[in-house]
């Protein structure tokens, strides 16, 4: 049902509503600025008066946001542009520093800023280096040198506690460099879209790919991305409830424990004692049932895949079941076997790293 409804309303009707120029009405700018109003509030803490501040500000932010979106036809031709990439970047510091370290760690913040200030002189110049042939390989190499530049930075202002500059710098380049691919591919949407086989319908309802489509790799990607859209967004929304319930429980089961109040009793902060004590520990059954789900997802979500024609594992053992071929369907579970057993090994692993009183004993 999610399928079939995302495909209607987020593929075809949202296609029309790119066709006609993508304008917001006036009724879902203030039905979104109520939204952004109340979001903002609830996660303000403090007084009344700061919740109802901070609501206001969201709600004036996000009115603008969208009116300017919209007059200006932004979704149709899309981009960050190095002032909005630097005042980004600023806010992904920042906000890194504030849940890994405290901002009242000058040493982190101090290795977070120079890593974004690195980051957005460089913007201009990767661009020419993005014009040129790239591929998967090159930007993965790109990347890797940031995190490197990012975790000497951390590593020579760092001071005593290196590791936890070096931490912080290094997300941040991550962060940033994420942003800076999703800057490229928006920058050539409008190329994409506008394209005589695509004929400004960018979001696809079927299949994975346009065979038809030729151009440089930003021009597939953007492909790829607009085919894989509305697949996505349908396993996410069947998870999404489950993985949050399931993080609330286990949140509130931990901080309730006796090493949780020790630690708040000790004097530290409470951004300390959520992160590094509670929520690391309240992670671990989490991991167990993603480890599962990703095995599942291998496997093919036959019905996500039957609706969107995607030829993927599910289709592959249905085929097989229908065909009376056992090949497929030793194939099949060889596969997503193969998958479990990896995935699960990584939870145990994962486990460790969570709880550091868990450990591989001799």
């Amino acid at each position: 049902w999610v399928a079939v409804i995302l495909k209607a309303w987020g593929g075809i009707n949202l296609n029309d509503w790119l066709r006609d120029g993508a304008h917001f009405s006036v009724s879902f700018i203030i039905a979104t600025a109520i939204l952004a109003a109340v979001v903002g509030a609830s996660f303000a803490g403090g007084t009344r008066r700061r919740k109802a501040t901070i609501g206001a500000i969201s709600a004036v932010v996000s009115a603008l946001l969208l009116s300017w979106m919209s007059s200006n036809q932004w979704l149709l031709d899309p981009g960050f542009g190095p002032i909005a990439y630097g005042v980004i970047s600023l806010g992904i510091a920042a906000g890194v520093v504030a849940v890994m370290s405290g901002w009242r760690n000058a040493r982190a913040r101090n290795a977070a800023l120079i890593t974004a200030a690195i980051g957005i002189i460089s913007y201009v110049p990767m661009q020419s280096v993005f014009d040129d042939a790239i591929n998967i390989w090159m930007l993965l190499g790109w990347l890797a040198v940031a995190i490197g530049i990012a975790t000497a930075v951390g590593y020579a202002v760092g001071g005593y506690d290196r590791g936890q500059s070096a931490r912080t710098a290094s997300l941040v380049a991550v962060l940033m460099g994420v942003l800076m691919f999703v800057d490229r591919m928006m920058q050539s949407w409008a190329s994409y879209s506008a394209s005589s086989v695509i004929r400004n319908r960018p979001i696809k309802t079927i299949g994975d790919k346009e065979d038809r489509l030729e151009g440089s790799f930003w021009l597939i990607a953007n492909d790829t991305f607009s085919h894989l859209f509305l697949p996505t967004m349908a396993l996410m929304l069947i998870s999404v409830a489950s993985y949050t319930r399931f993080s609330r429980g286990s949140m509130l089961e931990v901080l309730d424990q006796d090493y949780i109040r020790t630690a708040q009793a000790k004097g530290l902060t409470q951004r300390t004692v959520v992160v590094r004590h509670a929520l690391r520990n309240a992670l671990i059954p989490l991991a167990t049932i993603v480890a599962f789900d990703i095995s599942g997802i291998i496997g093919g979500a036959v019905i996500t895949e039957s609706v969107f024609q995607w030829d993927g594992m599910g289709r592959l053992f249905i085929d097989g079941l229908r065909e009376i071929d056992p090949n497929r369907v030793m194939a099949f579970f060889v596969v997503t076997g193969t998958f479990a057993v990896v995935f699960n090994l990584l939870a145990d692993i994962g486990y460790a790293f969570l709880d550091p009183r868990i450990r591989v004993g001799e």
